[in-house]
Order: C-alpha cells, then structure tokens, then sequence
C-alpha cells in the first residue's frame, strides 16, 4: 500500500493494461471497510485497488489497498489528477454526505454528493475513451429516493418497486435521486468523443439500499441508525432513547448482505440486467420489533423513544419495504440474514465480541 500525495507530479497518462485498477471512493466507511476487504480477498492482488477517502484511511483498511489517497471527491482537479495516475477500469462510489448532516448543510451535501459523483462519472467516461472499453461504475443509491407523502399512504403502498413514490423530502435522497439519472444518462445516452461507439460508454450499476446495520463500525448519524445504536448501545449496557417511535418502519439488511449484494450485481452480464438501478430487501422490523429482538440477546437492555421530529419525518417518508423482485429475478438476488439470523448469525456474536459483553 502507497500513500501518495495529490501534488505529486506525474509525467504520462497510464497505460492501460488487461484488468485496470477499482478505484473505491468513500473508502474509509462504513461499507467502505468491508467492501476493501472483500475486493482485496477476491481478486488476491491480480488487480491494482486504489482507495480514496475524505481522510486518510485506517492502517488496517489501508491494508487491503494498493494506493491510498485522502483527498476531496467534489475536487475535479483532485480527481483529474488521480485519473493520470491509474488506468481505472472500475469505480465504486461510495463517498457521500448522509442524511441527517445534509440537511443541516443541504448546499455543502449537493457539492458533495451530486458535483463529486459528477467528477467520477467524468472520470469514468474518460478512461473508457482511453482504453476503448466500457468503465464498470457501482453506485450505491438509498430508500431515501423514495419520498411517500403521509403515514396512510405509506401503509398503502407497502412493498414500493423502483419506479415508484420517487418524491425525496431530503437533501440526501435528491442527491442520490439525481445521481441514479446522470449514471442513466452517461449508460444510455452519452457517446464519447473518441470514440462514437456505445460500448465504449460507463456501464453504469446501481442498488437502492434500505438501513444498514454493520457489527464492525460504529453508526455515523444516518437517519437508519436507530437500529444499530440500539444493538451497540445495549451490547455495552448503556441506555439509549431511540429518535422515532415505536411504529415506524423501514427495511433494513445486514452489511454482508449490502456488500456481497453490489457484488453480484457487479458480477452479472449486462445482458441479463433489465434495469440500471435496483432495489434490495431483506427484513422490515419496526422500531418496537427491533427492540424486543434486542431485548433478547441483551435482556437488561434500557430502551426508551424520545422521537425527532425532523428523523421522524424523514423515516415516514421511506417505504415500509420495497420489492426487490427484479433483482432476484435479473441476476439471483437472496440475502443470507433474515431478521433473526442476521442478529443470531452476525450481529449478536460480533458485537459481543467487541464489547466484551
């Protein structure tokens, strides 16, 4: 693993070469963590990994990487500078600005997540110029995209598909909203100006994801992370007062899942992929559930509800579940944890383990 400097001079462009490198954005979150680590353990170092992040990365995430970078995604000179130094053939696009802090600073959220995945489509779109072949681009998109307009409705509507309730109230779900339209536009309209051939374009994928509860990082402020402060909250024996009610409901899946989720899609033949973005699903608790199945691998667990009204509104907004039939169908899609299974199998054993529970 190298840590090179923004500023450092470089002479010529890459030369591209069979594979080409990943480069992975948001290298250093939450998804981040685990994707690097699944990347590096599947291509066993057949591939150059090229890791990127706001700050610099955690040796041990570092670890799994063949260059890691700090630097600023919304930077186009930054991420110019970058596509100089590697023949990038793959992008996964993790960084962004959650929830909950874009809507304290909306202005610094569009920056960040819609001019920064800009950057990186560019970026894309230029190195399938260069090597004459399509750049693969992963863009992990949200239930945040999905804007229902009142408790009723929500209830209504149940399962949503991808083509439905697309009305986002947040900053966050604009974002991925219209990021989810620029990659249709670079997959299905742009054509190069090296090159007018549609195969040379970015095969753009993405995944709507529902709550993400990881066992490995700790929450950072999502407006999902009711459920995994929940779990890390009691497997430490703190009390924790949850931010919405008991009633509310969204999905949610394990981080395994998540991850091994964009892989698979990654991995599908765009042949076989009918859609350019997808939902997942896995379980859908609410609150109250979440918290009796706390309450049973955590007995003394001290859970109360002192709802938010601004998360409160933003989880009404979200689906109770959304219909991932397309992608089981499409190219094989079953999660591994349902709702038990993923604290029994997965949440429980790990976060003991952390915390010495």
């Amino acid at each position: 693993m190298s840590q090179l400097a923004m500023t450092e001079p470089k002479t010529k462009e890459p030369r591209p070469g069979a594979h080409g490198a990943i480069l992975v954005s948001g290298a250093g979150g939450e998804m981040g963590h685990t994707l690097l680590a699944m990347l590096a353990a599947q291509h066993h170092g057949t591939r150059e990994i090229v890791a990127l992040d706001l700050r610099a990365l955690p040796s041990e995430s570092a670890g799994h990487a063949t260059a890691a970078y700090a630097g600023d995604v919304s930077d186009p000179a930054f991420i110019e500078d970058l596509a100089l130094r590697h023949d990038i053939s793959e992008v996964w696009h993790l960084a962004a600005l959650l929830s909950t802090r874009g809507e304290k600073s909306p202005e610094l959220a569009l920056k960040v997540n819609v001019m920064g995945s800009a950057n990186l489509l560019k970026l894309a779109a230029d190195s399938a110029a260069r090597r004459g072949s399509s750049v693969k681009f992963m863009f992990p998109s949200t239930i945040a995209v999905y804007g229902v307009p009142t408790l009723d409705a929500k209830r209504a509507a149940g399962r949503v598909t991808e083509d439905q309730c697309l009305e986002p109230i947040t900053m966050y779900g604009v974002n991925k909203r219209a990021v989810e339209e620029m990659g249709r536009y670079y997959a299905r309209h742009y054509r190069l100006l090296a090159a007018d051939r549609m195969d040379c374009a970015v095969d753009f994928r993405s995944i709507r994801f529902p709550g993400i509860i990881s066992a490995d990082t700790v929450p950072t402020g999502g407006t999902s992370d009711y459920g995994p402060e929940m779990l890390h909250a009691a497997a430490q024996g703190k009390p924790y007062a949850c931010f919405v009610r008991p009633d509310a409901r969204i999905p949610f899946m394990t981080m395994p899942d998540a991850v091994r989720s964009l892989m698979e899609l990654a991995d599908a033949p765009r042949a076989q992929l009918t859609r350019l973005v997808y939902n997942v699903a896995a379980f859908a608790p609410s609150a109250a559930e979440i918290a009796e199945k706390v309450r049973e691998f955590f007995p003394k667990a001290e859970i109360t509800y002192a709802p938010t009204l601004e998360r409160q509104k933003i989880v009404d907004s979200w689906p109770e579940d959304c219909d991932d039939s397309a992608a089981r169908r499409d190219w094989g899609w079953k999660p591994e944890h349902g709702f038990h299974e993923a604290f029994a199998e997965y949440l429980v054993p790990k976060i003991k383990a952390r915390y010495g529970a």
